[in-house]
C-alpha cells in the first residue's frame, strides 16, 4: 500500500498581514457585529463600531460581499477582527488617487454649503471652492440648491497627510458637456427628428438644448407664416420636437427646423386657392417692394404695383399692418411656395362685370349707345340724382 501524499494546508490558506484590504463574504449579522468569510482559517469578525456608521444597524446582508482591512490577526477568541469603516475610508482615497492621477470624473453627494464652497461625501470630506462649482443649472444661482445633489467632479488636490481633498465641479461639468457634445455631434443625422428644450430666445431664433449640445433654431424655420419673434411660437423650458436641418462638425453648429415637421400649407394651396379668385386677409407685414397678407395658414404677397390702378409711392399710404383687405389671386406658385395677389385687378374685374351688367340691362330694354354705357356708370358712382338737381336756374 502506497504512503497518502500529505498536504500542507498552511500554505493553502492565505496569510493576512494587518492594514491589508481584502474582500470577503458576510456569514452572519447580529448584535455583536458581522461575521465574514475573507478565506482564512477562521472567519473575521467586524464589531460594531468598526461598521460604516457606528451605532447604527448594519446596513449589509447574508451575502453580500465587502472590502475589509484586517486591524489584528488574532481576536481574544481567536477570530481575526476587521474593520469595513477603515477600508471604506482607504479604498476612497485610493479611489480619489486614481482618478486624479487618470483625469477621470467622479460623482460625490453635496452634504453641505460652507464659506467659501461646497463640501461632498467621497466616502472621505471633499472641498469645492466656490469659484470651481457651476451655477448654471443652479435655481436661483445658488450655492444651497446644490446640497442633497449628487454632481460630478474632477479632482484638483489630494493631500492625505492633512486629509484634504479639493475639488472642481465647473471643469467637470465642462468636460462632461464636451463629451456630450461630441458624441452628439457624431450621432446626429441630417433629416432625423430629435426632441429637445427651448433654453433660449432671441430675436433672430431659438437656441434648443438637445441633451448634450444646444441646436439654433432660426425664427424663419419656426412656421410657415411670418412671425414677428419666436415668443409668438415657443416659451422657455418648452419641450419640442424638431428636424436635424445641418450638422457642421468642424464648427460644431447644429440648425434645426420646427415648420418641417408640420403640415406644409404649401402642398394643398392649389386645392384651396386658384388664380382669379377673390380672397380676405389680414396684412401682416408691410416692406417696400408690398405687404404680405395672411390667408388662414400661409401669407400671400400684395406687390405695390398691384394696389391701386394709380402709382403708389409707399405701400403704408394704402395699407398697414393690422388692415384687413380683399383681393384677387393673380398667381400661385406652390414649388416657390408663394402666391400673388392684386387688388388692382379685383378692381378691374369687378369694374368689367358692372359694364356687362349694364350693357345686360339695356339689351333688355332696347338699343345701347356708349352714352348709355357711360351714363348708367356714372350714375352707379355718383348714386340716385335728387329732384331738381342738375336743372339749370329759370329752366
Amino acid at each position: 500500500m502506497m504512503a497518502e501524499d500529505k498536504v500542507d494546508l498552511s500554505k493553502a490558506v492565505p496569510q493576512l498581514a494587518e492594514r491589508q484590504i481584502v474582500k470577503g463574504t458576510v456569514v452572519r449579522v447580529d448584535t455583536e457585529g458581522v461575521l465574514v468569510d475573507v478565506g482564512a482559517k477562521s472567519e473575521g469578525l467586524i464589531p460594531s463600531q468598526e461598521m460604516s456608521k457606528p451605532g447604527a444597524a448594519p446596513e449589509i446582508s447574508v451575502g453580500d460581499r465587502i472590502d475589509v482591512m484586517v486591524l489584528r490577526t488574532e481576536g481574544d477568541e481567536g477570530n481575526l477582527i476587521l474593520s469595513k469603516r477603515k477600508a471604506d475610508v482607504e479604498m476612497a482615497w485610493r479611489r480619489v488617487q486614481d482618478a486624479q492621477q487618470a483625469g477621470t470624473v467622479l460623482h460625490a453627494m453635496v452634504v453641505d454649503k460652507v464659506k467659501g464652497g461646497l463640501v461632498v461625501d467621497l466616502g472621505l470630506r471633499g472641498f469645492v471652492p466656490g469659484s470651481h462649482v457651476d451655477l448654471t443649472q443652479a435655481k436661483g444661482r445658488r450655492f444651497e440648491w446644490f446640497v442633497g445633489q449628487s454632481i460630478p467632479l474632477k479632482v484638483l488636490e489630494v493631500d492625505r497627510g492633512k486629509g484634504r481633498v479639493v475639488l472642481s465641479h465647473r471643469t467637470a461639468v465642462d468636460e462632461t458637456r464636451k463629451k456630450a457634445k461630441e458624441d452628439l455631434l457624431s450621432a446626429l443625422r441630417e433629416g432625423e427628428i430629435v426632441e429637445g428644450t427651448v433654453k433660449r430666445l432671441t430675436d433672430f431664433g431659438a437656441f434648443i438644448d438637445l441633451g448634450g449640445a444646444d441646436g439654433l433654431l432660426p425664427i424663419s424655420e419656426m412656421s410657415w407664416t411670418y412671425i414677428k419673434h419666436p415668443s409668438e411660437v415657443l416659451r422657455r423650458n418648452q419641450h419640442v420636437r424638431v428636424q436635424v436641418l445641418r450638422v457642421d462638425q468642424e464648427t460644431s453648429r447644429i440648425s434645426l427646423g420646427l415648420k418641417q415637421i408640420l403640415d406644409d400649407p404649401w402642398r394643398s394651396v392649389q386645392e384651396r386657392h386658384h388664380p382669379g379668385d377673390v380672397v380676405r386677409g389680414k396684412v401682416v407685414r408691410t416692406v417696400a417692394s408690398g405687404a404680405f397678407v395672411r390667408l388662414g395658414d400661409l401669407d400671400a404677397f400684395l406687390p405695390i404695383s398691384e394696389l391701386a390702378d394709380k402709382r403708389v409711392a409707399k405701400v403704408d399710404d394704402v395699407v398697414k399692418a393690422g388692415d384687413a383687405v380683399e383681393a384677387m389671386v393673380a398667381e400661385i406658385r406652390p414649388d416657390e411656395r408663394r402666391m400673388t395677389l392684386s387688388i388692382r385687378k379685383m378692381e378691374r374685374d369687378k369694374e368689367r362685370r358692372r359694364v356687362r351688367e349694364v350693357l345686360k340691362a339695356q339689351e333688355d330694354e332696347g338699343r345701347v349707345t356708349i352714352g348709355d354705357i357711360a351714363g348708367a356708370l356714372l350714375q352707379q358712382a355718383v348714386g340716385p340724382r335728387k329732384d331738381g338737381e342738375g336743372e339749370e336756374s329759370g329752366a
